[in-house]
């Protein structure tokens, strides 16, 4: 299944497989902590060296997302580079690519901790944004009702038949949902950890991503027939 269908403050929102997010009646088009440029980072603080072809990969998955359903508009909700000196190590294809990619779309980018704004790409620039009955914003408030964020990176795990799967998710309740990083190399942080643990009631969800979307209880104790998403995930 490419997607799961969630019901956010009455609007309909699908979760991709991808970890993309899509907005049918608005035409909208979300991903979060994109992280581009995160190799070349680490490379420079002398980290361990890792092959840098994380900036092609993520953005030809964006390229497919945005392909497959011709959003009018294209919301990048924070971290979208490592830092400010990763826009500054794209390659002339890479910025070409991220053009490309903003052609005949209205292109929003969120500020996130990572990186306040990209200056010098194209597209405009938002604290937070409201549209319609949700807002979206990097980091969670706790406290607005149809919210969407990211930053946090979570991951759940779920026990199968045959062994345990642990994924990036989608993770959202009646009130607010945190999307999973689009980026390659980004990790995860586990459901069970503060403060994800402690952000959403007891009828919170998640949808795995994949090679396909699948959606569980988080808390085990609500599950019926359908496994649920382990707590030590």
């Amino acid at each position: 299944m490419s997607s799961v269908a969630l019901t956010l403050e009455g609007e309909t929102i699908n979760a991709r497989a991808s970890g993309a997010l899509f907005w049918p009646a608005r035409s909208v088009l979300c991903v979060s902590d994109l992280h581009l440029g995160r190799s070349e980072r680490i490379a420079r603080e002398g980290g361990h060296i890792i092959p840098p072809y994380e900036n092609t990969d993520t953005l030809q998955r964006l390229e497919d997302e945005i392909r497959a359903l011709s959003p009018a508009t294209i919301i990048c909700l924070g971290d979208s580079f490592d830092d400010l000196a990763a826009t500054k190590s794209l390659t002339e294809i890479e910025t070409d690519w991220i053009t490309r990619l903003q052609a005949g779309c209205e292109w929003i980018w969120i500020e996130g901790n990572h990186d306040p704004a990209p200056l010098d790409l194209g597209g405009t620039h938002r604290e937070t944004l409201r549209i319609g009955a949700l807002t979206f914003r990097h980091i969670a408030d706790g406290q607005t009702t149809g919210e969407i964020s990211g930053h946090y990176h979570p991951k759940a795990s779920i026990q199968t038949r045959s062994r345990t799967v642990s994924r990036a998710c989608f993770l959202f309740d009646t009130s607010r949902l945190i999307m999973p990083a689009f980026g390659t190399y980004t990790g995860g942080m586990k459901t069970s950890k503060p403060p994800l643990s402690t952000m959403f009631g007891k009828d919170a969800q998640v949808v795995l991503t994949g090679k396909s979307a699948r959606r569980f209880d988080l808390h085990p104790s609500k599950r019926s027939s359908k496994p649920a998403a382990s707590r030590s995930g």
